[in-house]
This record gives structure tokens, sequence and C-alpha cells, in this order.
């Protein structure tokens, strides 16, 4: 049998004792593809940290006691340190990146010669290991999944660094065939770009006795639950506003954001505050659970790639309620998934009046992803990177 391919995982997005639900789904795929006997695999999360006294706010305060290196859930990990400028320091930070890193990098390099450069997000992840491809004379491959096309590619001092590094890559990959248009529209070469789903652990992510589970968390009537940050990108904002027409629900928020004190107050300002459980950040292995036991899973995104809250709730045997974004009809394709809806309160509390008219079967939900697994997304990421590197 042939040497494993030595692979290189560059990520900002990367779980860490800060934030352990950061980047998670990098985190499993990553996890997946070290445990092949094809590969070996070495991440390098870098943690940028602004200069004082912005460095001394509690989250920064927090990364900065990251260790450098450390086995993080069987992984092998690195977190050099860059220096960020927050807000407008976006355009340098490729730049910052790869200077940062690249001692580290070459001293990596020279003990155990890499053989592919692995990125796992656009910008500014993307433009920097372009950089450190051109230091070692290896390929690198670059995914997107969402908010990294979204937004970076949306910013003029960013879009021409996402474009070169696209160019100049050697394999390009996207969450979803939506995600893959809009890198075409952007100006990518669409030849380039394979479509790699997301994993799932369906053994994890399950259906339960839904009525059991909601007497245990003291739900009596219908319960919906939005996975995801609270920022306005997610618009949580709308089911909060659709709430006032189900006075017998409980809505619970999973997740952590700028607009939490917003939503607060527009929950209070409705009068439903009584019935909005604010959950923070719930960790992974609690999240089955309390998806499985929720009636409707709402998450109207402005703009996503694919999101793994979506497909992982489906796999609990829970509808989804999602707005036209990204691969939204990758994943609904019939009424027993869930529905598609327009981006206003009146539309999704119609759309849960309508799944709660007619609940479908938890099974039928579930059957809707069950070609979604990390095993499948693994053989994905093999195939690509032994055809890059001529195995």
């Amino acid at each position: 049998m042939p040497r494993p391919l030595n692979i290189l995982t560059l990520s900002t997005l990367f779980p860490n004792a800060a934030s352990p639900n950061f980047g998670i789904f990098v985190e499993r795929q990553t996890a997946e593809l070290a445990s092949r006997a094809e590969a070996d695999v070495t991440i390098i999360n870098p943690i940028g940290i602004p200069p004082l006294p912005l460095r001394g706010l509690a989250p920064y305060r927090a990364l900065a006691d990251l260790p450098e290196h450390e086995h993080w859930r069987g992984l092998d990990v690195h977190r050099p340190r860059f220096r960020l400028i927050p807000k407008i320091g976006g355009s340098r930070n490729p730049e910052r990146i790869a200077k940062a890193i690249m001692p580290l990098v070459r001293k990596l390099h020279h003990a155990k010669p890499f053989d592919l450069i692995d990125t796992e997000f656009f910008y500014p992840d993307g433009p920097a290991a372009m950089r450190l491809s051109n230091e070692l004379g290896i390929p690198f491959t670059v995914k997107a999944r969402g908010a990294d096309i979204h937004h970076w590619g949306s910013i003029a001092k960013c879009l021409p660094h996402i474009l070169h590094a696209a160019d100049k890559a050697s394999g390009l990959l996207a969450v979803s065939k939506a995600l893959k248009q809009d890198m075409v529209e952007l100006g990518m070469e669409g030849d380039k770009i394979s479509v790699h789903y997301t994993g799932l652990d369906s053994k994890k992510f399950a259906p339960v006795d839904r009525a059991a589970m909601k007497k245990e968390l003291d739900v009596p009537g219908p319960l919906f639950i939005c996975v995801g940050a609270l920022i306005q990108r997610k618009n949580q904002a709308l089911v909060i506003e659709a709430m006032q027409s189900f006075p017998d629900a409980t809505l619970m928020l999973a997740g952590k954001g700028e607009e939490e004190k917003a939503y607060r107050a527009l929950a209070d300002k409705l009068g439903v505050q009584d019935r909005i459980r604010f959950l923070g950040n719930v960790p992974h292995d609690e999240l089955p659970g309390l998806i499985a036991a929720a009636d409707i899973s709402i998450l109207p995104s402005k703009s996503e790639g694919l999101a793994n809250a979506w497909v992982e709730a489906l796999s609990c045997g829970t509808p989804i309620i999602i707005s036209e974004a990204g691969g939204a009809r990758e994943l609904v394709r019939s009424d027993t998934a869930g529905q598609i809806v327009e981006q206003n309160g009146l539309a999704i509390a119609n759309a849960i009046k309508a799944i709660l008219a007619h609940p479908p079967a938890p099974s039928d939900v579930r059957a809707s992803v069950n070609h979604f697994s990390w095993k499948n997304n693994g053989d994905a990421l093999v195939k690509l990177f032994m055809e890059i590197v001529g195995r």
C-alpha cells in the first residue's frame, strides 16, 4: 500500500476551548479524513488577536490563552497567532496569516513534506493557502461554505484575492449546487468546482419519543427550535414575530450572538418573552435531543451555503422551515421535509400552521437525508485529493 497523503488542513474556522462549537462541522470533516488510512492530517487553525487595548477584551483574552499546539479531540492542531484588525482589516488578513504561519509551515514541511494543502473556508484562508502553496511548491484546494463567498465576495477589496486564489487552486469545493452557481457568477471556473455535501452523524441525530422529550423539557404545546448564531444574517427576528400567532407554542433559540439583546427586546415588545427560551451556545452533543423534541426547526437565513442545522434537523425527524437560500431546494424536495418560505413573519406563521395541521412521520422526514454521511463526505474528499496529487 502506498504511503498516506500528508495533508495540511488550514482553517480559521475550527473549534477551540473558548468556542467549542465554532466550525464544528470542519472538525467533523477533518476527523473523518484523519481516520482514513490514506491520509495523515495536520491542522493549522490561525487565531486572530488584535493589538492593545482590544486584545484585553474578554473574547480575545480567551483566545490568547489557547495553547499554540494541542491534541484536540484526537486531532493534531496548531493555533499560531496573527495580527487581526477588527472591522477594517479584512483585506489584509490573508497576507497577515501567511506571514505569521510560514515559519511553522516550513518547519513542519521540512520534517515531513506535505503533499497538499486543504483549505476549509474560502476567505481569508484560500488566499493565505495560495501563498503557502507558492512557497512549498505543492497544490492546494479551497472549500466554500456560504458566508465566505456571500459576505467576503461582496467586499471590493477582498474579491480580487478570492478570485486569484480560485484561479491558482488545483481544486475548488462547494457545499451545495446553489453555492457552486454563486461562485461561477462571481467569476470562478465552473468545471473546477466539485459539489461536496456536508456529512452527518445519523446515529447521534435521530428521532426520539417527541412527547416524552417535550414533557421532560416542560413544554405542553408545540415546540419550535432555531439553531444558529444570533446574528442578522440568520434572521431569527422573523421567527420571534411569528410566535404571536401561536399563543400555546414555545421557541428555543440555540446560539449566541450580537443580536441577542435586540431579540430579547423584540420578544418583550411583542409580549412573547415568556415563551422564548434563549439557550445560549448548546454543546453539540446536547443538540440532537433538543432538535428531535421540536415539532419544527426554523431558520429563515438571508444567505447560506447548505446549513448543517438543516441536515441535522431532518435526520432527527424534524421538518424544517427555511428561506430560499443556498441549497434549500437540494434538501426540501417535498412537503415531507418541510417548506421554503419568503422572509417575513406571516409566511413563516402560515408554514408553521400547515406543518402542525399535517405533521409528517419522523421516519419519512429522516429518509430525506439518508444520503448524507461522514463516510460519503470522506470518500469524496479522499478521491479528489488522490486525483490532484496524481495517486
